[in-house]
This record gives C-alpha cells, structure tokens and sequence, in this order.
C-alpha cells in the first residue's frame, strides 16, 4: 500500500473511533461488541504515531470492519 492509502485508512479509522465514542456517551449499552476496542484503536492511531503497525491496521480493516459494518446495519434496521 502506498503512504496516501494507509494515512487516508488510519484517518477513517480515527472517525470511526470518534463517532463511537460519542455514540457511548449517548448509549452506553449500545449493541456493538467491541464498542470500546473501537475508541481505544481510535486513541492508539492519533496518540502512537511511531507504533501503528500497518499489518495490524489492515487486520483490523480485513476481519473486524465487516462485522462492524453488519452490527450497524442491524442496529439502524431496527429503527
């Protein structure tokens, strides 16, 4: 991957991580499983810079972003 697609990934990564912070103040109990793994992610891209990993940030996009994507659905076709 080249330096503009890994900076715009960990960027998404960081308003994921935002968006379910301010999600947990509004619900804490919110059905996402790993609702806090999210934030704490959020908080290791923006404060680690000299420790984010890519193999680690491309694992998260590989196998955990789909369910996230899948509980979501769920949670808004619920509305």
């Amino acid at each position: 991957m080249n330096t503009k697609t890994i900076n715009c990934i960990e960027r998404e990564i960081e308003i994921i991580g935002e968006a379910m912070s301010q999600i947990l103040k509004l619900n804490p109990n919110i059905e996402i499983e790993n609702a806090r793994k999210i934030v704490d992610t959020r908080n290791w891209v923006i404060h680690g810079y000299d420790k984010v990993d890519d193999v680690v940030i491309w694992g998260i996009v590989s196998n955990h972003l789909p369910k996230l994507i899948d509980e979501i659905e769920i949670l808004l076709a619920g509305e």
